[in-house]
């Protein structure tokens, strides 16, 4: 089923009315009801009750996001999501490596003693801790040097930056945001499919379609990097969305 994008935002943000001055528009927004004067939502095109939001020329109309542009937005809105919560994951995993970086003997010392607590259970149930590929993981960790964890510290929490001004950028639809995301998530896909190859596992596959999706749709549908005629052609189709603007481009005069 199709979504009709300006209706479902207009249900939860309201209208947005306009009265220009040029006495054409302004007869084709303007309907006199039994209730009252109603003015055209510049989003959902239904007539609304009430006086208008805002009042002046048709040029500075406010540019009120309609159409393509709300479904675009809501795609973005979803990926700034996916990048803040990936973002804190990591920061959470950063500090986590600091303390462990300050307290290797202790945790190495810790792990141990649940080692043995748990070896028995799971021999039960006839899985070998001592040739888990998980337990040997965690072990080698523990042989990092404190300088090393550090560094692997700092790294990740750069990156976690990197992942929280991607979501925010993204959240409000700015362009070099758009531009950052693109760069930031090509750049790691050679690491997600080397990943791949060593170990295959449902969240990496996920993960990597996503971002390559994530990719190619922000880059074609922003024609960003020139592509689809670059950010004229994505300005050019912006203002077109305004509805006043489709009004004139109906033949509506917009003079006395």
């Amino acid at each position: 089923m199709k979504i009709d994008w300006d209706r479902r935002t207009c249900a939860r943000r309201g209208h947005a009315t306009y009265a220009p001055d040029e006495p054409g528009l302004r007869d084709r927004l303007r309907a006199a009801t039994g209730l009252g004067e109603a003015w055209r939502c510049l989003r959902c095109g239904d007539f609304v009750l009430g006086e208008p939001h805002g009042a002046g020329p048709a040029e500075e109309a406010p540019l009120v996001p309609r159409g393509k542009v709300l479904r675009d937005l809501f795609i973005l809105r979803f990926l700034a999501i996916e990048r803040a919560v990936r973002g804190v994951f990591i920061v959470l995993v950063a500090a986590a490596v600091w303390r462990f970086s300050n307290s290797q003997d202790s945790v190495r010392r810790l792990f141990d003693d649940y080692l043995n607590v748990f070896r028995p259970v799971f021999r039960h149930f006839h899985y070998d801790l001592d040739h888990s590929p998980v337990v040997g993981t965690i072990q080698k960790s523990f042989g990092y040097k404190h300088s090393t964890l550090v560094l692997v510290a700092v790294l990740l929490l750069a990156y976690a930056l990197i992942e929280l001004v991607e979501a925010g950028g993204l959240w409000y639809a700015k362009r070099w945001a758009e531009y950052l995301t693109v760069v930031a998530t090509a750049a790691f896909l050679p690491l997600e499919v080397y990943e791949l190859t060593e170990h295959v596992s449902w969240l990496k596959i996920a993960t990597l379609v996503l971002n390559i999706l994530a990719v190619l749709y922000i880059a074609l549908a922003k024609r960003l990097f020139g592509l689809r005629g670059g950010r004229a052609a994505f300005d050019e189709e912006r203002q077109s969305a305004s509805l006043l603007e489709v009004e004139e481009s109906a033949g509506v005069a917009a003079h006395a």
